[in-house]
């Protein structure tokens, strides 16, 4: 399911298109949804990088869901460095709508440092995304 087919549609406060896919932006989090048969690597996803970095910033925490309502690939070994440009990232997560996506973001899972990352459907991984954001932002005031 897109995000502009879903319950949540409303709740979107931006959204910006690339070559690479579509960004939705909701207060805490950002959903891609990445065109059929893109590969996404630091140079093909660098206006998407820019948009995310645009609208939180360096510090206001924030959660990524991929929404994978397409096949494509990603570049594994760019993981670390997007990590590095994103240090208020604090919550990521895959959802899968079929075996193959869901074996895909099973790989992804290996090479992120959080928790499980994979989920069934979108609200899942809309709402479990969003409560580790909060965690971290609850965190943060309390220090």
């Amino acid at each position: 399911m897109n995000i502009i087919n879903s319950n949540v549609a409303s709740q979107v406060v931006k959204q910006t298109k690339s070559e690479v896919g579509t960004l939705h932006f909701f207060n805490h989090i950002a959903v891609v949804e990445f065109n059929e048969g893109t590969h996404i690597d630091l140079s093909t996803a660098k206006k998407t990088i820019n948009d995310v970095f645009e609208f939180f910033g360096n510090e206001k925490p924030f959660g990524f869901v991929a929404n994978r309502v397409n096949s494509y690939s990603i570049s594994l070994m760019d993981v670390p460095e997007v990590k590095s440009i994103f240090p208020n990232l604090v919550a990521y997560g895959v959802v899968s709508h079929n075996h193959a996506g869901r074996m895909n973001a099973e790989i992804e899972n290996n090479f992120c440092s959080t928790y499980d990352i994979v989920f069934d459907n979108l609200y899942e991984g809309l709402n479990t995304v969003y409560g580790r954001v909060l965690e971290q932002i609850n965190l943060l005031s309390l220090n």
